[in-house]
């Protein structure tokens, strides 16, 4: 069955359209319909909610879909968010596989999924907002002041009502692509189980940047990991896969599907990391690292050639450690980011210490 409902007015939202499709469900008594907002969705349905503000210029920014899917018996509800920064679109086809493939009918809890909340940057490619604003620097946000803050704002709003637990998916930037890996405060016992049970095996340890969604979300008691896997601007396979398995065991593990987890990798915690830069000279950068290659102190990483002087340096590793990120071969300014090390080695010098980039 499949309904469809036009012109719904919120106090503060408006919604575009609603549909949904409910499944056979055998309901458990006393589990009913879940609310968001004006919105009321059945047990055993998949609703798809259009999201924007009351009608105003700025609030034009702000026209995302999110999508329901309610279980026919009670359980967590699990948010699962991409597309923060516009141009990282693995994650918006790993929520656009959550809700094609899972039914309410099979499900315990509700799954609260928002698969572009940088609707504007994912249809221009932009990591940021039309006002240059980093999206991932605003949270929980305010209901004014600029742009990022208002639609920050209401995001957060609506995870704080209904979050038991967040997921929010993410890639490498600017011509970098990271190893897949999970993010989180691993001095939270619950976000520390999501990231061991998500199953890629790398876990970096950190609360995240300030005003960045995961880290909002700590503050306010809601367990949250990030998902870090791939480039920008490109759907990979291999890293979407990944991510539609490590969602689905984090459900395993949160009761809120059965069966089995998919296998998964020993959590490995790295609570250290740095940025290897060409520091010398821009030119033409070369590599034939990969992610996930482990590399000794001393081990030549790459190198930076600039091709009016012809001159070369080469890059190299300051510290024992696996390489999480890396630059994609490019012409680079001195200065550039080029190897994400994680290492349980104490820095004495040779690199700085990464700035958390979720």
């Amino acid at each position: 069955m499949k309904r469809f409902v036009r012109g719904i007015h919120w106090p503060a939202v408006l919604a575009g359209w609603l549909l949904a499709v409910a499944a056979p469900a055998q309901e458990v008594a006393g589990w009913g319909a879940f609310r968001f907002l004006e919105y009321s969705v059945a047990p055993g349905e998949t609703a798809k909610l259009g999201f924007t503000l009351a009608p105003s210029f700025d609030a034009s920014f702000l026209d995302t879909m999110i999508v329901v899917v309610r279980g026919v018996r009670p359980g967590p509800t699990l948010c699962v968010t991409a597309g923060v920064h516009g141009d990282e679109i693995n994650g918006v086809e790993i929520v656009h596989r959550v809700y094609a493939r899972i039914r309410g009918s099979e499900l315990a809890g509700t799954l609260l999924l928002v698969p572009a909340v940088n609707s504007h940057g994912f249809r221009t490619g932009s990591r940021y907002l039309p006002d240059r604003r980093d999206l991932n620097r605003y949270f929980p946000g305010s209901p004014s002041g600029s742009t990022a803050s208002i639609i920050a704002h209401a995001v957060f709003e609506q995870v704080r009502a209904h979050c038991s637990a967040l997921i929010d998916l993410h890639t490498g930037s600017f011509e970098r692509t990271n190893l897949p890996q999970i993010r989180t405060d691993i001095a939270n016992p619950a976000a520390l189980e999501l990231a061991q049970s998500f199953g890629v095996g790398i876990v970096l340890d950190g609360k995240g940047p300030g005003g960045s969604l995961r880290r909002a979300a700590m503050d306010v008691g809601i367990p949250a990991v990030i998902y870090e896997a791939g480039q920008p601007l490109r759907f990979e396979e291999d890293e979407i896969a990944r991510g539609y398995a490590g969602i689905r065991n984090v459900m395993v593990q949160l009761g809120m599907l059965g069966g089995d987890r998919a296998a998964v990798a020993p959590a490995q915690v790295i609570r250290r990391t740095l940025w290897v830069r060409a520091r010398n000279r821009g030119g033409i950068f070369l590599t034939p690292r990969r992610p996930g290659d482990l590399v000794r102190r001393g081990d030549a990483l790459g190198t930076v050639t600039d091709p009016i002087t012809e001159e070369t340096d080469t890059i190299r590793a300051p510290v024992d450690g696996i390489i999480v990120g890396m630059a994609v071969p490019q012409v680079v300014l001195a200065g550039y980011a080029l190897f994400h090390i994680g290492t349980t080695e104490t820095v004495t010098g040779g690199a700085d210490p990464a700035a958390e980039r979720d």
